[in-house]
């Protein structure tokens, strides 16, 4: 089998981790990973199945996924600048430029370009600032899943 892409657009926060987390928290709550839902959808959207949580926590939810992942924001634990398994990595000014022609990336740059999925590897991520009127405005998490 391969990895899942999954991503993610939230209201913008200057602390990033608190956003990933309270991210987390609410795909968890709905119930929108793998195994409560073996290929949740993506984007999520008001009609997109949510069963509920299906487990006593984040923790088991990962524990049972094991090496496939859940296929979710739940994969991701932390924001960082250091490339890692379970991290969001913050772009740097060099990738915003080589991916999307600018240091601020707007919603439609990071809808219109796919190449910077390329430079995600298996069980890591990205979180990318989204800017609108050249001020943050979102923040956008992608990944793919472990398997």
């Amino acid at each position: 089998m391969g990895s899942t892409l999954y991503w993610y657009y939230v209201p913008y926060r200057e602390d990033y981790n608190l956003a990933l987390k309270e991210l987390r928290e609410k795909e968890f709550e709905a119930g929108r990973y793998n195994p409560a839902i073996l290929f949740p959808e993506f984007p999520p959207k008001a009609k997109t199945a949510s069963p509920g949580k299906q487990h006593a926590s984040i923790f088991d939810a990962l524990d049972e996924a094991a090496e496939e992942g859940t296929r979710s924001i739940l994969d991701l634990d932390t924001v960082s600048t250091v490339d890692d398994y379970g991290v969001a990595r913050l772009l740097s000014d060099q990738d915003l430029q080589l991916y999307f022609n600018t240091n601020k990336p707007t919603r439609r740059d990071i809808d219109n370009s796919y190449n910077f999925f390329e430079s995600i590897e298996r069980g890591k991520g990205h979180c990318i600032i989204v800017y609108k009127n050249n001020q943050p405005n979102e923040l956008y998490f992608v990944g793919y899943s472990f398997d």
